[in-house]
């Protein structure tokens, strides 16, 4: 099926931020008088937005969250933001072999801003036009709520069912099912790891030029 659209979510999936995340996640356990956590298990965290991450990275320590734990947090990554991100092999090589062929888009549940300065960062963001990038602080409610991708598709007059969203956890595969979209799986992605074998998904890829046969 040719697609109309095709929106990847970023964390696990266009680049692996895991590190930064991770060290960022352990930074405010530390200040917080914890331990620190296994990389993996904060990566099985990711996917619900910072303010959920904070949340469960404190539970599994087994902290009290002091009532500044995000600023905290943010404060953290956002000196860390580009320190060990770096997009997945084969993702640029992805980009640029298809961004002429279909309309591609952002959807991810990080702040815009931070999702645009890694973007920019890695250079990326010319494979995006600015009004198809959207974070998790914009004018819809997070994945998996369908909102921001039907905007999206609806945007550019893409209809849902040859709309494609690709990315690596369970909140990408029910944003697609809730929006009657596509769903990509990225399992190389942090974010798959742990998720049961066998989750419906249109597609699975295993590494991100994967993707040009689906195409």
């Amino acid at each position: 099926m040719p697609f109309s659209l095709i929106a990847f979510d970023l964390d696990g999936t266009l680049v692996d931020s895991l590190r930064d995340l991770a060290e960022s996640a352990n930074a405010l356990l530390i200040q917080c008088g914890a331990a620190p956590l296994p990389a993996d298990a904060i990566g099985s965290m990711v996917g619900d937005g910072a303010a959920s991450l904070v949340a469960r990275v404190l539970a599994a320590a087994g902290v009290p969250p002091p009532p500044d734990a995000l600023e905290r947090f943010l404060a953290f990554y956002d000196a860390r933001l580009l320190r060990w991100t770096r997009p997945y092999d084969g993702v640029e090589p992805l980009l640029a072999a298809i961004h002429q062929r279909v309309p591609l888009a952002v959807l991810t549940n990080k702040p815009l801003d931070a999702t645009r300065r890694i973007l920019d960062g890695l250079g990326l963001s010319r494979y995006f036009p600015s009004q198809r990038v959207l974070g998790g602080d914009g004018p819809f409610p997070r994945k998996p709520d369908p909102g921001g991708l039907r905007w999206l598709a609806a945007s550019i007059g893409a209809p849902i069912d040859r709309t494609l969203l690709v990315g690596d956890s369970s909140v990408d595969r029910n944003t697609a099912r809730a929006a009657a979209a596509r769903l990509c799986t990225a399992r190389y992605g942090f974010g798959y790891r742990g998720q049961p074998e066998g989750e419906p998904c249109d597609f699975a890829i295993d590494a991100p030029l994967d993707l040009l046969k689906v195409l």
